[in-house]
């Protein structure tokens, strides 16, 4: 039986520049989700490719910050990233690795984020956004992302100016637990409609993925960001 599944629609967008990726290395798992940051065949292609490199890199590390901190700082060394007046393609990026006997890791640049749905049926958030809604509570512009894969910007440089690191992490012990890996296109919709996320998650992994993006689409009004999103049913810690 298929344990995951991956569910995006480019709603109004020109593009579609979600992507997401796994990859498996002697047990190890490894899942992201990347959200592009704008709409051009340029940010899709580099975001793909993004996911396909963060999902190699923490299955074969067996950590979802190794794999995060090694892409990260290899995209932040790349010399045209160092001229501010280059812009080159960025995402919001999020990573979940899964090994035997081992708890579950989770790190995060931006705005994606990760959630795992409890046997109980109650829907945990691991992760923090990083925009400005973080720095500037209640009213900052939740749209303006704080860090991001692509940055040049070390943790210390993004820590001082904003109040939190470049990257973050989460851990969790899952027990017969589903984890969430979404796009800023596919929670927003729901939670302004004040929607329970937890009841687009029922069913098999791609009925809910499927479930949730199709209504993420469907709640989001006038105007419809790209909405993806990983499912995954994970096995005990």
């Amino acid at each position: 039986m298929r344990t995951h599944a991956t569910a995006q629609l480019i709603g109004d967008r020109s593009h579609q520049c979600d992507a997401t990726a796994t990859y498996t290395h002697n047990g190890v798992r490894a899942y992201v989700l990347a959200d592009g940051i704008g709409s051009s065949d340029a940010i899709r292609d580099w975001t793909r490719t993004a996911v396909r490199r963060l999902a190699r890199a923490a299955a074969r590390l067996g950590d979802a910050e190794a794999g995060l901190r090694a892409v990260y700082n290899r995209y932040a060394a790349e010399p045209d990233r160092q001229d501010p007046f280059n812009r080159l393609p960025t995402a919001c990026a999020v990573v979940a690795v899964h090994a035997p006997g081992k708890p579950l890791t989770i790190a995060w640049c931006g705005d994606a984020r990760a959630y795992v749905l409890t046997a109980s049926g109650t829907l945990l958030r691991l992760t923090e956004d990083h925009n400005l809604r973080r720095v500037f509570p209640p009213h900052g512009n939740r749209n303006r992302v704080t860090s991001w894969l692509g940055s040049e910007l070390t943790d210390e440089q993004v820590e001082k100016e904003v109040g939190h690191p470049a990257i973050e992490t989460a851990i969790r012990h899952p027990v017969r637990e589903r984890l969430l890996l979404a796009s800023d296109g596919a929670y927003e919709p729901l939670e302004d409609n004040g929607c329970r996320l937890s009841a687009y998650l029922t069913g098999t992994p791609t009925e809910a993925a499927l479930d949730f993006t199709e209504s993420a689409i469907a709640f989001a009004g006038g105007y419809a960001d790209n909405a993806t999103v990983l499912v995954a049913d994970l096995p005990n810690a």
